[in-house]
């Protein structure tokens, strides 16, 4: 099974993104030999962010896309993120642009749920060290327009996980570990929907 992940590259005071860190740090550790584990550093600007999603769904067609953001207002906490809204994207890329229409997808629903179900993942899962939340609402930014645009052209079979800034209690390696904690609890549920 072909999975797939991203992080994001560097933005306004972020040098070095957490997510892309924590991503990097997943590849190394794997998620089993069933799983081939796949990744890319998506740009902070909308069309490109959106043009790299669409070929990962049109060429790769995975069994799951995980997008994972960086979360600047989270200090020690793991958000996972259940839908992705179409519209109100106002604010600038890394470029100075934001999409046509402060949309999407033009004639898109108003928002699209993950088929993961975040709620059980949620209640299910601990990692130790840090809390883990539940979230409706990504941001309307480019992790939300990631999001939205990848539910859209994936079926609803993408997730998006926002992760703290890198600190000394939250380090890459911390990230990683947390996430492939996470990430297996979402393939099984994927599994178990498929069966």
């Amino acid at each position: 099974h072909l999975s797939f992940f991203s992080g994001f590259g560097p933005f306004r005071q972020y040098l070095v993104n957490s997510s892309w860190e924590a991503v990097k740090e997943l590849s190394k550790r794997g998620l089993g030999e069933n799983i081939d584990l796949r990744i890319m550093q998506l740009p902070v600007v909308y069309q490109k962010a959106k043009e790299q999603v669409c070929k990962i769904w049109t060429t790769l067609q995975p069994l799951l896309t995980v997008h994972v953001g960086l979360a600047s207002s989270a200090t020690a906490l793991i958000i996972l993120e259940q839908c992705g809204k179409n519209k109100g994207y106002q604010e600038r890329d890394a470029c100075g642009f934001y999409p046509e229409g402060a949309c999407c997808v033009l004639d898109g629903p108003e928002k699209i749920e993950s088929t993961i179900n975040m709620k059980t993942l949620w209640k299910n899962i601990s990692v130790e060290g840090i809390d883990i939340i539940l979230s409706r609402d990504t941001g309307r930014y480019i992790c939300d327009y990631t999001y939205y645009t990848s539910l859209y052209y994936g079926n609803g079979r993408a997730a998006f996980i926002h992760v703290p800034p890198l600190s000394e209690s939250v380090t890459a390696e911390f990230l990683g570990k947390a996430l492939q904690t996470i990430i297996l609890a979402m393939i099984e549920q994927c599994g178990e929907q498929r069966e």
